[in-house]
């Protein structure tokens, strides 16, 4: 079949060409400001459906023929083919797409065989299928997966539900980061990461904010994990000099010239990663099997939609394929955790609170059904056409959906990067309405701590080591 023919489709009396597969998936997109700044979206509603109506039946082998980016020329499309289990592809290798979205949806799609899939999906597969969901499907097919996650504690069990405590502090000043952080395990925030944005991105200033956070993380004997959010390559320092690191942070993206844009590639991502668990820093875990095993899940990866079209290295790919073409490089590394940090970028890329509620289902689900722990800072920019309410929207839809992590930031409001969030008060209402619990490990030191009693919010008794180190920054 040429692609003349495969390439198109016959919507009422309109025969509809696209370019290549490219064009597909571009102009299948749900409507997104990025794209349409881009000119890579569909020019009508009518065209979008045609292009979903030809992406529909295209098989899912076709991604493994004709690559979206040339394998020559980029290592994340190399990464992609390369590392391709065509083993665990084998039992949908016969499905086109529109089949794929039902067979999800479908009781045969189960936890089980979904996880023994994810090695066999390419990112540009789950893109493609996504394109074809609603919301809700976004959500169910989502819900069905489970990515099990340990460094200090276990993360993303099935019915339980973690944060990021981010406590920003415009000058990096030491007493204000210790206050959001105390304030922030007095609401039972943490059990993901406690995770600083430094205001200083150089080798010292992520010395010196390591050594904070360990430092209260032993005194208070918290089974938590922590990670200053600079370059790669600083951590890689900080290592040198013998900082306490727990996890490698990166911002990470689908092609070769984004991911070059951040001052990364696939060689030094795996020099972070080797030397970040040569540590040993992760607590031991029973193996199943009689025996111990450490927690050796060590990076932190942040991506978002935008990120590519925004320095103009996407390659001609819409937004939501690059992101998921990030997953494959995430993948590579058998992350801790895993963000989509949906509306940062800007109303460019996701204009209002419809776009950004996409956004963060799709990047959700394409994660997750590519094994990924993922986790969504549920966020907008003060000039965005969206509010709180869009982001009560998402926050719930994610709940329900079974997502791994989300931000905790003071007041919901981030006094350094600038742009508003999902708050501790946040993430109770995700507990109380849906009954999920933090990581085990954690939820059991929040109740002997007296931050918790069978689950419920309390404060920490007069003496316990919480009180006594809010004592002591008040005196200071």
């Amino acid at each position: 079949m040429s692609n003349a023919t495969l390439y198109s489709a016959t919507l009422g009396r309109t025969h509809h060409r696209f370019a290549d597969l490219k064009d597909v998936l571009a102009k299948a997109s749900p409507r997104k400001a990025g794209d349409e700044l881009a000119g890579l979206a569909a020019r009508s509603a009518e065209e979008r459906e045609a292009a979903r109506l030809c992406l529909s039946e295209l098989p899912l082998t076709l991604f493994l023929e004709d690559l979206l980016i040339p394998y020559e020329d980029d290592e994340v499309t190399r990464l992609i083919v390369d590392s391709h289990d065509a083993a665990a592809f084998a039992p949908v290798a016969g499905l086109n797409v529109g089949q794929f979205r039902d067979w999800l949806l479908s009781e045969a799609a189960t936890t089980q065989t979904l996880r023994a899939l994810a090695p066999g999906l390419t990112p540009e597969m789950v893109a493609a299928v996504c394109k074809l969901m609603r919301n809700q499907d976004l959500v169910l097919v989502a819900r069905k997966c489970e990515v099990i996650t340990r460094f200090r504690n276990t993360l993303g069990r099935r019915g339980h539900f973690s944060t990021r405590l981010q406590p920003n502090h415009p000058t990096d000043d030491l007493r204000g980061i210790l206050a959001s952080t105390l304030d922030g395990l007095m609401f039972g925030a943490g059990d993901a990461v406690i995770g600083v944005n430094p205001a200083l991105d150089n080798v010292d200033a992520c010395v010196r904010l390591l050594t904070l956070l360990d430092d209260l993380r032993q005194g208070l004997g918290a089974p938590v994990q922590s990670c200053v959010l600079t370059h790669v390559t600083n951590t890689v320092q900080a290592i040198e000099r013998g900082a306490p690191v727990d996890l490698v942070f990166q911002s990470v993206a689908g092609t070769q010239g984004a991911n070059a844009g951040f001052g990364i590639n696939l060689a030094l991502l795996t020099e972070a990663h080797a030397a970040a668990q040569s540590l040993g820093r992760g607590s031991l875990f029973a193996d199943g099997q009689g025996g111990m095993q450490r927690g050796q899940n060590v990076m932190y990866f942040e991506t978002g939609q935008g990120s590519a079209l925004s320095s103009g290295t996407h390659a001609g790919l819409d937004q939501q394929t690059a992101e998921a073409r990030a997953y494959a490089v995430a993948r590579a590394y058998s992350p801790l955790l895993v963000n989509t940090v949906v509306g940062f970028i800007g109303p460019e890329y996701l204009y209002d609170g419809k776009q950004i509620v996409r956004a963060g289902l799709e990047d959700h689900c394409c994660g997750k059904l590519l094994g990924l722990p993922m986790g969504c800072d549920i966020c907008y920019t003060n000039h965005a056409e969206a509010d709180s309410d869009d982001m009560d929207t998402l926050l719930t839809l994610l709940a329900a959906a079974g997502v791994t992590f989300i931000m905790g930031v003071p007041g919901a409001d981030d006094i350094m990067l600038g742009y508003q969030s999902t708050s501790f008060h946040d993430a109770w209402y995700v507990r109380s309405v849906f009954g999920y619990p933090p990581a085990p490990e954690f939820a059991a030191w929040l109740d002997s701590a007296g931050i918790t009693r069978a689950g419920q919010l309390q404060l920490p008794p007069i003496g316990s080591p919480l009180r006594e180190q809010v004592r002591q920054l008040g005196a200071g």
